[in-house]
C-alpha cells in the first residue's frame, strides 16, 4: 500500500514539476516575444524613415534635373528666336536694298526708253533729210549730166545693185560667222568627246636599227672570210649591213622595215648561236622570215579582235599586219588605223551613225600603205581596190578611197574618216616632217597667197598651222578680203597636203598719217 501511494506521489510531483516547467518556459518565450516584437517595431520604423528621407532625396533630384532641363531648353528656345529675329532683320534689309536697286533700275530704264524715243525721232528726221539730199542730188546730176529717164534708171540701178551687192556680203559674212559658230561648237564636242575618249603614244622617226655585239672580234666573224657571210646577209635579207668604228654595234639599213626586222632578228640568233656562215645564214633568214609572216598575220587577227570587227577575208587581214612595219612620217600605220577606227567609232555614236562600219573604215582605211611599194598609184586607191576585191561593202569602199579627197564622198562615214585622219596626224608627236619637206610646205603656202591681186606679204607662221596676208587697204575693201580669205583657203586645200587644218587671216590695215610743222 505504501509502494502504491509512493508512486501516486511521484507521478503527481512529476506532473507538477512538469507544469511548472512549461509554465515557465512561455513566460520565458512571451517575454522574449516581446522583445522581439519591439525590436522589429523599431527597425520597421527606422527603415521607414531611411526610405523616407530617400525618397524625398530622390525627389529633390528628380526637381534639380526638370528644373536644369527646363532652363536649357528655354535657353535654347531664346536663342533659337534671337537667330530668327537676326535672320528677320537682314533679310528685310536685303529686301530694302533690292527694292531700292528695283527702283533705281526701273527710272535708269525710263530714261534710256526716253533716250532712245528722242534718238528714233532723231534718226526719223535724219532719214528724211537724207532722202531728200538723194532726191536733189539725183536731179542735179541728171541736169548736170543730161541724162535720159532711160540712162538715168540704169545709173540708179546699178548704184543700188552695188548697195545691195555690199550689204549683202556683209549679211552673208554675219551669217557665215554665226554657222561656222554653230558649226564649231558642235564640231569641237564631238571632236573633244571623241579624243577624249583615245589616247595614243608618241613615235618617231626609225630608217636604220642598231644590233649590238658581245664583243669587237664578232665583226670580223660577221664580215666572213673576203666577206662572204656579210655579202650573204644581204642578198638573204635585202638590207644593208655598215660596220664601222663605232664600238660593238652594227647598222642596218634599208627601206622596208618588214625586211629590216627579219635581218635584225636573224643577226641577233646567229650572234647568240655563234655559228655564222652562209649555210646558217639562209637557214636563220628563212626560219626568222616564217616567223614574221606567222607575225604579222597574228598582228592584223589581234588588230580585228582588238576593235571587235567581224570576219575579213585572209589576204586582207595578212595585208592589215604588214602595216605593223610600215611608218608614215615616223607615225606607225597599223597604231594610226587603229587610233583612227577609235576616233571614227566615238564621233559616229555621237552622231547616230553605225560604230562597227565607222570602225572598219577607220582600220582599212590606210591599207594601200602595204602595197605602195609593190603598186603603182595612191594608197587611198589600191587599198579601195583590195577591199572591194575581196567582198567589202561599197560604203567601206567609197570611204577608203575617198579619205584624202581623190574621189567624191558618197556618204558622211567618208567625211568622218577625213576629219579622223587629220586628229591623228595633227595631234603632238604623231608625225615628224623632214626640215626640207617642212620648209617646202611653208614656202608652198606663201606663194599661194602672194599669187592673188591685192596681197602685199604673207607669212607663214605656227609651224605652217596659220597663214596672215596682209593686203593693200586702197584696193582689198572688207567684203573683198572676205572673198580673198575663201578663196586662198580652197586654193591651199587643192594644192597642198598637210596635216591637220591651216588657218587664213587676212588683215586690211588703213593709215592716215599727217605731220605737225
Amino acid at each position: 500500500m505504501v509502494e502504491w501511494w509512493l508512486a501516486w506521489f511521484t507521478t503527481l510531483a512529476a506532473a507538477a514539476l512538469g507544469w511548472f516547467w512549461h509554465w515557465h518556459v512561455e513566460q520565458i518565450a512571451r517575454k522574449n516575444g516581446a522583445v522581439s516584437a519591439e525590436k522589429l517595431l523599431r527597425d520597421a520604423r527606422h527603415d521607414a524613415e531611411v526610405l523616407h528621407r530617400e525618397a524625398e532625396t530622390k525627389a529633390r533630384e528628380i526637381l534639380h534635373e526638370a528644373r536644369q532641363a527646363f532652363d536649357q531648353e528655354v535657353h535654347a528656345r531664346q536663342k533659337r528666336l534671337e537667330v530668327l529675329e537676326d535672320q528677320y532683320h537682314a533679310r528685310i534689309s536685303q529686301l530694302e536694298k533690292k527694292s531700292n536697286s528695283l527702283d533705281t533700275k526701273e527710272e535708269r530704264l525710263l530714261e534710256k526708253q526716253e533716250g532712245l524715243r528722242v534718238e528714233a525721232e532723231h534718226l526719223q528726221a535724219r532719214s528724211q533729210e537724207f532722202e531728200e539730199l538723194m532726191r536733189e542730188q539725183r536731179a542735179r546730176l541728171h541736169e548736170i549730166a543730161g541724162l535720159t529717164e532711160a540712162q538715168a534708171r540704169e545709173q540708179m540701178l546699178r548704184n543700188i545693185e552695188d548697195e545691195v551687192r555690199a550689204e549683202s556680203d556683209t549679211l552673208f559674212r554675219h551669217l557665215q560667222a554665226e554657222a561656222r559658230g554653230k558649226a564649231k561648237t558642235e564640231a569641237q564636242k564631238i571632236i573633244t568627246y571623241a579624243i577624249e575618249r583615245y589616247a595614243a603614244d608618241t613615235v618617231q622617226e626609225v630608217t636604220t636599227c642598231q644590233v649590238h655585239l658581245p664583243s669587237e672580234e664578232m665583226k670580223g666573224r660577221i664580215i666572213g672570210k673576203e666577206g662572204r657571210n656579210i655579202r650573204s646577209i644581204e642578198s638573204e635579207t635585202g638590207v644593208n649591213v655598215m660596220i664601222d668604228d663605232t664600238p660593238q654595234v652594227i647598222v642596218l639599213s634599208g627601206y622596208d622595215p618588214m625586211r629590216r626586222e627579219i635581218a635584225r632578228l636573224a643577226l641577233e640568233r646567229l650572234i647568240h648561236d655563234g655559228r655564222i656562215h652562209p649555210a646558217s645564214i639562209e637557214e636563220t633568214v628563212a626560219k626568222v622570215r616564217q616567223e614574221t609572216e606567222d607575225a604579222v598575220r597574228k598582228a592584223g587577227e589581234d588588230a580585228i579582235y582588238q576593235l571587235g570587227l567581224g570576219k575579213m577575208h585572209p589576204e586582207v587581214v595578212y595585208t592589215l599586219g604588214r602595216l605593223k612595219f610600215r611608218q608614215s612620217y615616223a607615225q606607225n600605220v597599223l597604231s594610226h588605223s587603229i587610233e583612227m577606227a577609235y576616233l571614227m567609232s566615238a564621233m559616229a555614236a555621237e552622231l547616230g551613225l553605225d560604230i562597227q562600219i565607222a570602225k572598219r573604215i577607220g582600220l582599212l582605211h590606210d591599207i594601200g600603205k602595204a602595197l605602195t611599194h609593190e603598186v603603182e598609184g595612191s594608197h587611198a586607191i589600191i587599198g579601195a581596190d583590195l577591199i572591194a576585191k575581196h567582198g567589202e561593202a561599197p560604203l567601206v569602199v567609197n570611204a577608203v578611197a575617198a579619205h584624202h579627197r581623190e574621189v567624191e564622198a558618197e556618204s558622211v562615214y567618208a567625211h568622218l574618216a577625213m576629219a579622223a585622219d587629220a586628229i591623228t596626224a595633227a595631234r603632238p608627236g604623231a608625225r615628224n616632217e623632214n626640215t626640207h619637206q617642212y620648209l617646202k610646205r611653208l614656202g608652198d603656202l606663201e606663194d599661194i597667197a602672194n599669187s592673188f591681186a591685192g596681197v602685199s606679204r604673207s607669212y607663214a607662221i605656227q609651224a605652217g598651222r596659220e597663214l596672215r596676208v596682209l593686203v593693200e587697204p586702197e584696193r582689198i575693201n572688207d567684203e573683198a578680203a572676205l572673198r580673198l580669205a575663201r578663196d586662198i583657203s580652197a586654193r591651199i586645200e587643192s594644192q597642198v597636203n598637210f596635216p591637220g587644218q591651216v588657218k587664213v587671216t587676212v588683215i586690211r590695215e588703213t593709215r592716215s598719217i599727217e605731220y605737225a610743222r
